[in-house]
């Protein structure tokens, strides 16, 4: 299978190239092409993977792949990077977030219902060992009452403000609370915006810690059972793009998606709601 990546400032791109090309953990399967032209940063990862190709317009990928890897920093460029290859029903994977809005989401989400074009989107914190273990803890006590998640965010960021980073702490909350997301509150205390929601039943509250100069706050999830308590720390260890890959290589194997598409959009939900609110602060 013949890999396409567009947005390559991300260092996301770097592991995925070792991944694929450098080390050849999947096969046959390979970055075969860059989009964003011979820059300084694309010609060392050409050498690295030994690619085949640069290209200058993501478009120009077309016809040369027979998958995509969007992995532009901000968000908002993914619904014009992804749309084109969906409509050609190409698999896509979306790197976090999958977009800075609601509306670019579900028109995303609809472009691949469209074609039938497998897509997939996530943070890698949502796959993370220490997620998956604080999940199957969560299972085994009983029916959920509480998931609150914190995680660091800076409503100022230059890629797309709190989603950039925001996008972790709720990804992995809404995958401990599936169902239906309620009206969004919003709180700001000190250096911290608090969110909170019913999710399907489940009171979910989202901690975003601003980044200090100092470092910043790890990320964490603690989840109430019926009779019980599970919590701790999810940590990004050296391989942390790598579970979010593998997903999206059995999707462009098999073609069925990971995620469900409103899992996809759900996010872009809560985040939106946290955006309209700190507006006023």
């Amino acid at each position: 299978m013949r890999i396409g990546i567009i947005g390559t400032e991300n260092s996301h791109v770097d592991h995925i190239i070792d991944y694929l090309n450098v080390e050849r953990r999947a096969a046959d399967t390979r970055v075969v092409a860059l989009s964003g032209g011979a820059s300084e940063r694309n010609e060392k990862l050409r050498v690295t993977g030994q690619l085949e190709r640069l290209v200058d317009a993501p478009t120009d990928l077309l016809g040369l792949v027979d998958a995509v890897i969007i992995t532009d920093r901000h968000g908002g460029l993914h619904r014009e990077h992804a749309v084109p290859f969906l409509a050609e029903g190409l698999p896509v994977f979306v790197d976090k977030p999958l977009a800075c809005t609601g509306a670019d989401a579900r028109a995303i989400v609809a472009a691949a219902r469209e074609h039938d074009a497998p897509l997939t989107s996530s943070s890698a914190v949502r796959w993370v060992p220490d997620t998956d273990a604080l999940a199957e803890q969560a299972a085994s006590l009983g029916a959920p009452q509480t998931v609150i998640t914190t995680g660091p965010a800076d409503p100022d960021s230059e890629y797309g403000g709190i989603y950039f980073y925001g996008i972790h702490p709720v990804d992995v909350a809404l995958r401990l609370a599936p169902g239906a997301v309620g009206e969004v509150s919003v709180e700001k205390f000190a250096d911290t915006i608090v969110a909170g929601a019913d999710v399907g039943g489940i009171r979910v509250v989202v901690q975003f810690v601003r980044p200090s100069s100092d470092g910043r706050v790890p990320f964490h999830g603690l989840v109430v059972g019926r009779y019980g308590l599970a919590a701790r720390e999810l940590v990004l260890g050296p391989s942390y793009v790598e579970p979010g890959l593998r997903a999206f290589l059995e999707m462009a194997k098999t073609r069925r998606p990971p995620i469900d598409y409103d899992d996809l959009v759900r996010p872009m939900q809560f985040l939106d709601a946290v955006v309209e609110a700190i507006r006023s602060y």
